[in-house]
């Protein structure tokens, strides 16, 4: 049995084989996922049956199409033949009902997720699972059984767009969360937002030497009935359903100046702006808009989720110290959330590319280091791993290779998604340039930029060459050459060859065509650049003093 997680982690590879391997029963406080689903898609694509080789029931980074062949047909069988009963009635019965096709084989492989999902968390617990409505009503389904419907506690509609031109419909502007509760004894924090101004102008009228006040009553009403104990007369006035409190509380009240009477007579409660906590959250989330371009946050992955709707999720259902796990981490948002809460976290991913995402997001907005601060697992960590990685797929290989030098992979943030990436198709259009450091030598100019290269087969120093054309093309200040293969004296000559760039923010030259090998990135080595800036766009830094609105527990 795995032991429990004490230390904050990131895990490359399938979230499903992680969970087994790693995660023991009921040690996770507070799941939040977000798993990829193609709502793009047709219905009549996702229901159709599916025949041939194109198949197997799989996800890679940013290609959320799923398809029915042997990886869904095994997961299935061992779903009906070893799940909890009634986990493996329901999904025989989806079958029958929906029958072998991509939306099935997203179903039996969220179903075999979520029953390790419910074994790793704390009685306590609570999990929020982000979807839209293509497989949200399959989803619930899934998730009752799994969870049991007693424990579903909320629908969450998070309106991610304001606007959205659908033909022929109305337009589609929320995802949907579920959230569920391993038990009725669920961890749970008041959270309170900030009132609405038009709210306060409202509603706070008043004014006297304490500050800002409205008159709420202090009285009952005909629906809330007699309570004999609150029925009482006082300064002459007797209310025909009595108080709301009783009189030793009404009396500390009233000689506190909280009381005000009217012009007619009738007494009110006076509640001051600065005392009151602000709104509690509510399940239709319409205040955090989705991320634009021109936001800091806003990293190169296109399903990412803004920081303040995770931190809203994260405050409500765990406390500092709890671990919060994302299983489809992505980005790292959870993750991010979590360490800004003080919380523990878990993140599993299964692209290079991705934890690279989060390595870097964290370093940037905490100043957090792998190895130091936190773990990670399934990445190579010696020289013959990288060749392994290599071999299973060179893209990976390149990703991972990147992320050794804080490098941000050229081009769309989706890669993934040709079919180079899984082991065809052609180069593309980099033309030979796989990543861009991008640095700061001048305060008062723009960027420089590192052209970096990576190379997991034969090199040569024709290779080394092509890099130098390009950084000369391209302008750039530097180009950094990764090869897993050790380099050849013709092409360390290439590389001195291309001289030197010289450094106005240091006053020193650095070579401008650089030779490293993987060897030497897994003993430590890094790029001689002046001061790095990041590789994705860079995160805002957290500061500890400062929140960007109130939330109030």
């Amino acid at each position: 049995m795995p032991k429990p997680i004490t230390t904050n982690t990131l895990y490359y590879g399938d979230n499903l084989a992680i969970l087994r391997e790693y995660l023991a029963d009921e040690s996770v406080d507070l799941i939040y996922l977000d798993p990829p689903f193609n709502s793009n898609r047709s219905y009549n694509v996702l229901f159709k049956d599916e025949r041939g080789a194109e198949a197997d029931a799989q996800i890679e980074a940013f290609d959320d199409t799923w398809h029915w062949g042997e990886s869904a047909e095994r997961t299935y069988a061992e779903l009906v033949e070893r799940a909890p009963e009634r986990v493996s009635a329901m999904i025989g019965a989806l079958r029958q009902f929906i029958g072998a096709n991509q939306m099935m084989a997203y179903l039996v492989m969220m179903a075999a997720r979520l029953v390790e999902l419910h074994r790793v968390l704390k009685p306590t617990g609570s999990l929020y699972l982000h979807c839209d409505p293509t497989a949200s009503h399959y989803l619930k389904i899934v998730l009752d059984t799994v969870f049991g419907g007693e424990n579903f506690v909320n629908e969450i509609i998070w309106q991610r767009t304001s606007s959205h031109n659908d033909s022929r419909k109305w337009g589609a502007v929320h995802d949907t969360v579920f959230y569920y509760g391993k038990s009725n004894k669920v961890a749970w924090n008041d959270v309170f937002l900030d009132y609405d101004p038009k709210y306060i102008n409202e509603f706070y009228t008043r004014k006297d030497e304490r500050g800002v006040y409205r008159l709420d009553h202090i009285i009952r009403t005909a629906s809330m009935g007699p309570r004999p104990n609150l029925s009482y007369e006082y300064k002459g006035f007797k209310p025909e359903w009595g108080w709301r409190v009783v009189r030793g509380k009404l009396e500390a009240l009233d000689a506190d100046s909280r009381i005000e009477w009217s012009k007619s007579g009738r007494p009110y409660l006076k509640r001051y702006l600065d005392e009151q906590k602000g709104t509690p959250i509510k399940s239709v989330i319409t205040d955090i808009p989705p991320l634009s371009a021109q936001q800091g946050e806003k990293l190169p992955y296109p399903t990412q989720k803004p920081l303040a709707l995770l931190e809203r999720i994260i405050a409500a259902s765990s406390n500092e110290g709890d671990i919060v796990l994302d299983p489809f981490c992505g980005c790292g948002t959870a993750v991010a959330a979590a360490q800004k809460l003080k919380r523990k976290w878990i993140g599993i991913d299964i692209t290079h590319l991705s934890i690279a995402l989060q390595k870097n997001r964290l370093k940037d907005m905490f100043d957090l280091k792998p190895g130091k601060d936190y773990r990670v697992i399934g990445e190579p960590q010696d020289l013959g791993s990288a060749r392994q990685l290599a071999r299973d797929n060179r893209y990976q290989f390149q990703w991972w290779a990147l992320s050794l030098v804080q490098a941000r992979p050229l081009g769309s943030p989706s890669p993934a998604t040709t079919a180079e990436s899984r082991g065809g198709g052609k180069k593309g259009a980099d033309r030979g340039i796989d990543g861009v450091i991008t640095f700061i030598d001048d305060p008062r100019a723009k960027p420089k930029r590192a052209l970096v290269q990576v190379k997991s087969g034969h090199t040569k120093s024709g290779d080394v060459r092509d890099l130098r054309g390009a950084v000369e093309r391209e302008d750039a200040a530097a180009g950094i050459f990764i090869t897993l293969e050790p380099a050849t004296r013709e092409m360390e000559k290439e590389a001195i060859a291309a001289g030197f760039y010289h450094s106005a923010l240091v006053q020193r030259d650095f070579p401008r065509l650089q030779i490293l090998t993987i060897e030497e990135l897994l003993n430590g080595a890094d790029p001689k650049l002046p001061i790095v800036r990041g590789t994705f766009k860079q995160a805002a830094r957290v500061k500890e003093s400062g929140k960007q609105k109130k939330m109030e527990l």
